[in-house]
């Protein structure tokens, strides 16, 4: 179907001995050859400074992967039902806990999208729903983890 790529750039500093462990997580991610985002482990895992509260970490990308397709699916859906959406505002929150055998993961991800309607066509509060479990039904991101996830979704300008 389709292959997506992701090239990850990190580089040990000089001064660094790196076998003490002492050295910055801080990393590069690079795709369609020129985008390119600041990454690094994050600071509730690895302490400062060998971490880089700016960049984004891994399990931030998830949650955002996660919300991104929601989201897309999202307007896709609703354009093709006739309903106009002027904007979409998630702040998704993902949770790590603890498996019984004791292995950290992304144990739950709730989005919170707030979704603006305009227009003639408005939609009910159950086709807003319908579009929010279409969408997450068909998010390749979400068929692709064994998170929980819940969609808290917010709706203006319905019926």
């Amino acid at each position: 179907m389709g292959i997506y790529q992701a090239t990850i750039r990190w580089r040990r500093s000089t001064e660094e001995t790196f076998t003490d462990g002492r050295y910055s997580r801080a990393h590069e991610w690079l795709f369609d050859g020129s985008a390119s985002v600041r990454a690094s482990a994050s600071p509730l895992t690895v302490p400062l400074p060998f971490s880089d509260p700016s960049g984004v970490d891994p399990e931030e990308a998830l949650v955002a992967a996660l919300s991104s397709c929601h989201m897309l699916f999202f307007l896709s859906f609703a354009a093709k039902e006739g309903f106009v959406v002027a904007s979409y505002d998630d702040c998704a929150v993902g949770i790590l806990d603890k498996t019984p055998e004791g292995k950290e993961w992304m144990a739950k991800v709730t989005l919170r999208p707030c979704v603006v309607f305009e227009g003639e066509r408005r939609p009910t509060a159950g086709e807003v729903e319908s579009l929010h479990r279409r969408s997450h039904d068909a998010c390749y991101v979400a068929n692709s983890v064994r998170s929980e996830i819940q969609v808290d979704g917010k709706a203006e300008g319905i019926q």
